[in-house]
């Protein structure tokens, strides 16, 4: 069996909300797993230093990038220590062999609780993206999904591609835009509700898996997210092979 990292139930609990930049996750030879603050750009930004350089300042370590969040999105981000392993990472992400999860918070009501979001995603005005019926290069995104309170829900979502604003786009075309993305019509918040929550990879050695939870933003600490997230606290143990793919979910008004 592949060592997993296996969070207890404490590690599941709220951070105290600060503004760091980054809380460190795990620290190994070859890689370090860190959380990022919603807000933190990956790169230089307005002449601040991004997460890259912040970590590395942090380590004394230079380090070595191999994929990245959004700046409005918080949550587990890996760094590579040398250049072996980020070639490994790298590859690992192209050939989709890694896991990934995300939890966001949306307004209104998808017509399915649960299902796929598969379509091309072609670039609009402005830099947005949208998603379409053709599938030449689809993304391909999972999802399950629980009430918070009416008119809001909880979303563990799973990308099976890494597209830009892949998850953004994904529930926006199924009429439920995340809260606190003035990009694609969400509710106007203090963050955007979206967090990198489980990412898993190979070390060469073992099976890695990390679990952070979102320590920053109301809804994400509000007891009724909190009772969402102990049924999720094991996301990849949910049943997503006994959901039908299907071919395309048509953009559509949410149930309010």
């Amino acid at each position: 069996m592949p060592d997993v990292f296996k969070p207890e139930l404490k590690d599941l609990h709220p951070a105290e909300t600060s503004d760091n930049a980054f809380d460190l996750v795990a620290d190994f030879d070859n890689f370090v797993v860190v959380d990022k603050a919603p807000g933190i750009s990956f790169h230089i930004d307005e002449g601040r230093s991004g997460l890259c350089i912040l970590v590395s300042e942090h380590l004394g370590k230079q380090l070595f990038p191999v994929h990245r969040l959004d700046k409005a999105t918080s949550g587990l981000v890996v760094l590579a220590k040398n250049q072996d392993f980020a070639r490994s990472l790298t590859e690992q992400f192209s050939t989709r062999t890694t896991e990934k999860y995300y939890l966001a918070i949306a307004q209104g009501k998808p017509a399915k609780k649960q299902g796929w979001i598969i379509g091309d995603m072609h670039k609009t005005r402005k830099g947005n993206w949208k998603l379409t019926r053709q599938q030449t290069n689809p993304a391909v995104t999972q999802f399950l999904s629980k009430s918070l309170a009416p008119g809001q829900r909880a979303y563990l979502l799973k990308p099976h591609t890494g597209k830009t604003h892949q998850l953004r786009v994904a529930l926006k075309s199924i009429g439920v835009p995340i809260v606190g993305d003035d990009r694609y019509g969400g509710e106007t918040s203090e963050r955007m509700y979206l967090h990198a929550f489980g990412l898993g990879f190979d070390d060469g050695e073992a099976r890695r898996f990390f679990l952070q939870r979102p320590r920053i933003g109301q809804l994400f600490n509000s007891a009724a997210f909190g009772d969402v997230l102990e049924e999720w606290r094991l996301p990849q143990q949910q049943p997503w092979s006994t959901y039908k793919a299907l071919t395309f979910c048509s953009p559509q008004r949410s149930q309010r």
